[in-house]
């Protein structure tokens, strides 16, 4: 018997190809530029990256650096690929994407740790703690991405970053209490998450900043627009 193979549907065009993490960090990286280089204020900076980490197809991420350099804008809605160039001897590697899993059980995450771009956080009829306030930053866009069944996730940034939140619940909690930072330069933390039948919530720990957050910020800013 002949099996007939099965035709696949192929999106009509590379702007309907849902947009992967890299996609999303790219473009983010683009805006943070075009802050730097004064095409952008604050405010238009940050609801542009608000629109990124909810956007789904690469269609959607375009417009938000459509107006910006072309090299910039050939740049954002393709597909990830990774820099061809390696890092230089000595160099500090870039921290890789972390996930912190609870599973019936408890995980926690705080004091001086290096924070990665992205971190995945799942509480499965257990509870997970994360805690930035002494976390050392190397990115501008920080993004949390929480999925609580049963459980619970608690998240604590310092006082002088932005907090941001995307999420909800179904028959639980999501809270992300906003934070503006008064510092323009400051990174913004992204809570992404899904509460089922559990709770979420984010929110600044008093008394609590990051003194040298703006410093290595600033160098790292310095140093990528030298080159």
């Amino acid at each position: 018997m002949d099996l007939q193979k099965r035709p696949t549907q192929e999106p009509s065009s590379q702007t309907e190809l849902r947009a992967s993490d890299a996609d999303r960090d790219r473009t983010a990286d683009i805006l943070r530029e075009a802050l730097a280089e004064g095409r952008l204020t604050a405010d238009e900076h940050a609801e542009r990256v608000e629109e990124v980490y909810r956007a789904k197809t690469v269609g959607e991420l375009e417009p938000l650096v459509r107006d910006l350099p072309g090299e910039h804008r050939t740049q954002a809605p393709r597909a990830y690929q990774p820099p061809p160039n390696q890092p230089a001897p000595g160099a500090v590697p870039p921290v890789a994407d972390e996930n912190v899993v609870a599973v019936l059980s408890s995980a926690t995450r705080k004091g001086r740790w290096r924070i990665g771009r992205r971190t995945h956080a799942y509480a499965i009829f257990g509870s997970i703690e994360i805690d930035l306030s002494e976390a050392i930053f190397e990115h501008r866009q920080v993004v949390i991405k929480a999925v609580s069944v049963f459980g619970s996730v608690e998240i604590r940034v310092p006082e002088n970053v932005s907090l941001r939140g995307n999420g909800g619940g179904v028959l639980g909690n999501f809270e992300v209490r906003t934070l503006d930072s008064g510092e323009q330069d400051a990174p913004v933390v992204y809570v992404d998450g899904l509460a089922l039948l559990g709770h979420i919530e984010a929110k600044p720990k008093r008394g609590k900043v990051v003194e040298d957050i703006l410093d290595r910020v600033n160098d790292k800013l310095r140093k990528h627009l030298g080159h």
